[in-house]
């Protein structure tokens, strides 16, 4: 493993750590023969998530295509990958005759959903996260299939607790968290009918320095503006971690589906962090709202046993985050809305 920094001050510097293959990962990549195709590879963990597979095959000795499929609102995502020698092809999953057309692959890592904006687009929502797993279960019905889900699945669970656990009974809040598990019982239907073996990745959250629930709170702090603290706890992983895990969950597929949670080992107290974020930053915390007694949590020690612990710890990760927000670098965009407990985003 790359020795970890003390601070990171470039995109590159960033995308490097975000795809250094895991030894779980490697191991994985000598055990599993085949190309990858990656479905959704534009978003915001697809990009280096396909160069750790690429980086992990070279280090097994076992070359393979890797594939990124996409609409690619972005050319510079195409080139990114092209750049790495990952390949790619533009279309759209919901069009049948673009979804026939991609190739065959024995490996298939599925990213593709819809969260932001849910709200106001349910029908596309639900077309997205529900009708499209089913297409793409029956396309890729002989392929391993690593498919990224949440831990929205589980609702809100008292923050006494661990966290959900793989077993517990889903209890999803609002239409993004309904259609969520409808993709999740897609692929177990046709994992079930047609005996494809299958993992399903429940994460909250992953953190990189241009998003994330970290992040989120690092910029408000930074700005000045109120941190909401009414969901008073939150999961977080960096983001590397979470890519390892998905992609070494390709050794782990079953039939039926294997349920595997993704998130960090602590429970963070989103009143802690942003104090922690304004001593860093020196500046001052406005709280806003009244801690309630549940809040979306995973427990991922099932994960954390079987392909090793995080590599980022929480307190060098806000380091990172805070000289990152400090010098006004690159962001996603795309703010987690980790505050929303009725399930709309």
């Amino acid at each position: 493993m790359t020795a970890l920094p003390d601070l990171i001050s470039t995109e590159t510097q960033l995308d490097e750590l975000l795809s250094e293959p895991s030894a779980a990962v490697i191991e994985t990549f000598r055990k599993i023969s085949g190309d990858i195709l990656l479905l959704g590879v534009a978003g915001k963990m697809g990009l280096t998530l396909a160069l750790m597979a690429k980086r992990a095959s070279d280090i097994a000795g076992t070359p393979r295509r890797i594939i990124g499929i996409s609409r690619f609102s972005s050319a510079g995502a195409v080139k990114w990958l092209n750049e790495r020698g990952i390949e790619t092809i533009s279309g759209d999953l919901l069009e049948g005759s673009f979804l026939s057309s991609l190739p065959d692959a024995p490996n298939i890592i599925y990213l593709t959903g819809m969260k932001f904006g849910s709200t106001g687009q349910e029908a596309q929502t639900w077309a997205v996260n529900t009708w499209l797993p089913a297409q793409i279960a029956q396309r890729f019905r002989s392929s391993r299939i690593v498919a990224l889900s949440t831990g929205n699945i589980y609702g809100l669970v008292p923050v006494k607790s661990s966290g959900s656990v793989e077993t517990d009974v889903p209890n999803p809040v609002g239409e993004y968290a309904m259609s969520c598990l409808g993709r999740e019982r897609m692929f177990e239907h046709f994992s079930r009918t047609y005996g494809t073996q299958t993992a399903l990745i429940r994460l909250n959250y992953a953190c990189e320095l241009r998003y994330g629930v970290l992040t989120d709170i690092a910029h408000k702090v930074w700005a000045g503006e109120p941190v909401y603290i009414s969901m008073g706890w939150f999961n977080t992983i960096w983001q590397a971690d979470a890519n390892a895990v998905t992609l070494a969950a390709l050794a782990d597929v079953q039939s039926p589906p294997a349920a595997i949670n993704i998130t960090g080992a602590d429970k963070l107290r989103i009143r802690d962090v942003a104090e922690e974020f304004g001593r860093l930053m020196n500046k001052p915390v406005n709280l806003i709202g009244t801690e309630q007694s549940t809040a979306l949590l995973n427990d991922a020690s099932m994960a954390l046993n079987r392909y090793g612990t995080e590599r980022v710890d929480i307190p060098r990760l806000m380091k990172w985050i805070t000289l990152w927000v400090q010098q006004g670098s690159p962001t996603l965009n795309k703010p987690t809305h980790f505050e929303s407990r009725d399930g709309k985003f």
